[in-house]
């Protein structure tokens, strides 16, 4: 069974024990607009209770809301009472629910083109909002007074511009109005890791780029970086431009590093600490700085590099992605001998990268005990150097490295 009709399956039992339920939100847009999904949330006049009643599988993820995952055919699938919210006083979440039906609990929505239901046993649309209308218009359209929908939720003001640069629909002129006038209010009313969360999923579709200058233009983005306040939307277009040029597997956090092309390092590793990014990004940001300075060397500067700095930048598993990503910078001629000079350079230094990403060097610590060099700090600074004689002599035979290493300084 595809995913598709497990959740018709889940609606058949909710129908069959009595209870409205329909498909709800982005799978009902995304169906209207033709375009594939499998992210399907399921509204039903069930409460949490009778839900689980009816499904032995389910994961109570938000029972304060009304809202339980039931998991059917090995698939979660958020099922959602009914609801009206009470109302907001944290720019985030209600501070409680009543029971409602499908219309009331449409206009506690968010934007229009998301507001609408769909049955699919009998392939009936249920829209109380026109988000019919509004996809035909090709408009993002805040659901009801939209003043009231950024204050109930702040993040709606991102995903407004999410919407608008994933789908290039032009976000209508009174929900423009209402996220100028509440800009300046999405922090600290939103936690930073929300934000980052709406960046990336920004980031996995086309024109991260236009969404960039429309938070700009929209002031939401200097009030999140407030260090970008005095940029002009064409300043942020032209940071920007390349990104649609970057390769597809891409992490949003070096799109978003278009924005901070001259930040230092440590203002870097401060920018991952604001939005609360995971060590593997973190990391990534590290190498991301280091090849950013090595790759704009001027090229004499480049050609004075020892061999073994280059095999080791190239042993790293982020290095083709970033040479891809500072290639896309380049008019295509300057591009491919950019692309060439680093492949040609990769090709030669083969085997020593493949040594380094194994871990398997010439000289090894056993090969210098046997030398008579005990274990210690010592014997460290022995073998990097071993290391880089054998790249930078192209040697592959431990004596003989080990026979340059006892003409060294070091080695006394």
């Amino acid at each position: 069974m595809s995913m598709h009709q497990f959740a018709t399956s889940v609606v058949q039992r909710l129908v069959d024990a009595g209870f409205i339920a329909y498909f709800a939100g982005g799978w009902v847009r995304d169906f209207l607009m033709q375009r594939p999904s499998d992210d399907i949330d399921i509204a039903t006049s069930a409460t949490v209770d009778q839900v689980q009643a009816l499904f032995p599988k389910t994961v109570p993820v938000g029972v304060a809301f009304g809202i339980i995952l039931v998991i059917e055919g090995g698939h979660p699938f958020e099922v959602a009472t009914f609801r009206k919210d009470r109302g907001y006083t944290d720019g985030r979440r209600p501070t409680g629910i009543d029971p409602a039906g499908p219309e009331e609990d449409a206009q506690r929505r968010d934007f229009t083109i998301n507001g609408m239901f769909y049955d699919p046993l009998k392939n009936q649309l249920f829209d109380y909002v026109n988000g019919q209308q509004d996809i035909k218009n090709k408009l993002i359209r805040a659901i009801g007074n939209p003043h009231d929908r950024f204050l109930e939720d702040r993040l709606r003001m991102m995903r407004a511009v999410r919407y608008a640069t994933r789908f290039d629909f032009p976000i209508e002129p009174s929900t423009v109005e209402a996220i100028l006038d509440h800009a300046s209010t999405l922090l600290p009313s939103v936690a930073m890791e929300r934000v980052w969360q709406e960046f990336k999923k920004m980031a996995q579709f086309a024109h991260f780029n236009r969404g960039l200058v429309m938070l700009q233009e929209l002031r939401l983005l200097p009030t999140i970086f407030p260090e970008l306040k005095d940029l002009t939307p064409e300043e942020i277009e032209k940071r920007t431009s390349a990104i649609p040029h970057f390769p597809k597997n891409t992490p949003a956090i070096a799109e978003l590093l278009e924005l901070f092309t001259d930040t230092s390092l440590q203002g870097l590793l401060d920018l991952c600490e604001k939005l609360k990014l995971s060590r593997q990004e973190q990391d990534f940001v590290r190498f991301y700085h280091h090849a950013r300075e090595l790759l704009k060397m001027p090229t004499d500067w480049q050609n004075k590099l020892e061999l073994i700095e280059w095999a080791q930048f190239y042993a790293n598993p982020s290095t083709n992605l970033c040479i891809e990503i500072f290639a896309a910078h380049y008019p295509k001629e300057k591009k491919e001998h950019f692309l060439q000079e680093h492949r040609a350079r990769q090709l030669r230094l083969k085997k020593v990268i493949e040594r380094l990403t194994t871990n398997q060097p010439v000289v090894r610590a056993e090969h210098l005990i046997q030398a008579g060099i005990a274990p210690g700090k010592k014997m460290g600074t022995l073998l990097k150097e071993a290391e880089r004689i054998a790249v930078n002599d192209s040697l592959d035979d431990p004596h003989l490295v080990i026979a340059k290493l006892k003409a060294s300084s070091l080695w006394d």
